[in-house]
C-alpha cells in the first residue's frame, strides 16, 4: 500500500491531504521530526516556559519531545523550590534552569521565566505532561493571523473532573460577560504570546495559579486582540498542586478582582442597581402602607449611591493603571 503524501504548509509544518493544513498527523516515518522549521525559530526567536514544583516525572516526558521537536527555541524551566529531581531533568536534557530558593508560586515562576526569556515570542505550558508540544505550531500560526496572545482552549474530555468543568464553565461565562467577548478558556496554562505586550502586565500577576485569568483579561482590557485554539490534554503525571476546596474560592475572588479590573462599572452597578430597587419597592410598600418615608428605605438609597460613586471611581483609577501600562 503507497504511503500517503505529504506535504507541508506555508510554515513548514508537514501535513497529509487527508488531513487539515496546520494539523500534525501519525505520520508513518517522520512523527519524530522537528515539528518547527519557521524562520522565527531558526533566529532564536521563540522561548518556551515550563514552571515546575516536583515535576521530575512530568519533566521526563516534556523535556525530550521539546528538544527534538524545537532544537533552536529556548528552553526555559523555572525551578519552583522542587525537592525532587527536577533540575537532574533540566540539566539531561541542557535546557535553561531557573532555580528559585523556595516555592514562590506558579505566578511567580511565570513572571520569573518571562524575565529571563530572551525570545520575541513566549510560549506557557505546563511541566506535569498535560500539554502536548505538537499543539504549539498550532499557536504559533494562529499568532501570525494578527493575534498578540493565542491560548489553547481545553475540550470538555481534557477537564480533570465534572466539578472542574463546571468551575471552568462558570468562570468562563462571567469573564466573557465582563469583556463582552467570547472566551473559551479562561484557566488554562497553554498559550503563546509576544513577550513585548505580555511583559506589560508582569506587575499584575499574582504570584498563585491565577495568572492566566490575569493575563487574559489584562490583554483584552489593553486591545490587544486574543484568539482561542482547540486542544486535547493528556492526564497529569504526578500530583496536582491546586486544592479545589482551599483554591477554588481564591479563584473566584480573583475573577472578581479582575472584573473590577477590566471593567469595575460592569460589577458595582448591578449591585447599585440592587440597591436602588430595593430602596424604591420598601418606600412603596410603606407609602401605600404607612404613608411614609422610612429610615430603611433612605438607607438603600444611599447605598446605591456609594456603590454607584465608588464603581466611577474604580473605573478612573483603572484608567489611569492601563494609562500608565501604555506608557511602558
Amino acid at each position: 500500500m503507497a504511503k500517503p503524501e505529504i506535504k507541508s504548509d506555508t510554515f513548514g509544518v508537514p501535513y497529509s491531504p487527508l488531513s487539515l493544513p496546520g494539523e500534525i498527523p501519525l505520520e508513518p516515518d517522520n512523527i519524530m521530526e522537528p515539528l518547527l522549521t519557521r524562520s522565527r525559530e531558526r533566529a532564536g526567536e521563540l522561548s518556551i516556559i515550563l514552571p515546575a514544583k516536583n515535576e521530575a516525572e512530568g519533566l521526563r516526558m516534556v523535556l525530550p519531545a521539546l528538544v527534538k521537536g524545537f532544537p533552536d527555541a529556548e528552553i526555559i524551566v523555572v525551578n519552583d523550590g522542587s525537592s525532587d529531581d527536577t533540575a537532574v531533568m533540566c540539566q539531561e536534557h541542557r535546557v535553561k534552569l531557573v532555580n528559585r530558593p523556595y516555592a514562590m508560586g506558579n505566578g511567580a515562576a511565570i513572571k520569573a521565566g518571562a524575565r529571563e526569556a530572551t525570545g520575541n515570542i513566549l510560549v506557557f505550558m505546563d511541566a506535569d505532561g498535560q500539554h502536548k508540544p505538537e499543539d504549539i505550531p498550532k499557536l504559533l500560526r494562529k499568532l501570525d493571523d494578527g493575534f498578540d496572545m493565542v491560548v489553547g482552549a481545553r475540550d470538555g474530555n481534557s477537564q480533570a473532573s465534572l466539578g472542574r468543568w463546571f468551575a471552568n464553565f462558570g468562570y468562563n461565562r462571567f469573564a466573557s460577560l465582563i469583556v463582552g467577548r467570547r472566551i473559551d478558556d479562561l484557566t488554562s496554562g497553554f498559550r503563546a504570546a509576544k513577550a513585548n505586550k505580555f511583559r506589560e502586565f508582569l506587575h499584575l500577576l499574582p504570584n498563585g495559579f491565577s495568572y492566566p485569568t490575569t493575563s487574559t483579561m489584562a490583554f483584552f482590557r489593553s486591545g490587544y486582540p486574543v484568539a482561542y485554539v482547540p486542544i486535547q490534554t493528556k492526564k497529569r503525571r504526578g500530583k496536582s498542586h491546586i486544592k479545589w476546596a482551599r483554591d477554588g474560592l481564591r479563584f473566584l475572588v480573583i475573577v472578581f478582582k479582575v472584573g473590577t479590573l477590566y471593567a469595575p462599572l460592569k460589577i458595582f452597578l448591578p449591585f447599585s442597581g440592587l440597591s436602588f430597587m430595593a430602596g424604591l419597592a420598601n418606600y412603596a410598600y410603606t407609602y401605600f402602607t404607612e404613608g411614609r418615608f422610612t429610615n430603611m428605605s433612605a438607607v438603600l438609597f444611599i447605598v446605591a449611591i456609594l456603590i454607584f460613586l465608588m464603581g466611577l471611581l474604580s473605573e478612573q483609577i483603572t484608567m489611569l493603571l492601563f494609562q500608565k501600562t501604555d506608557r511602558r
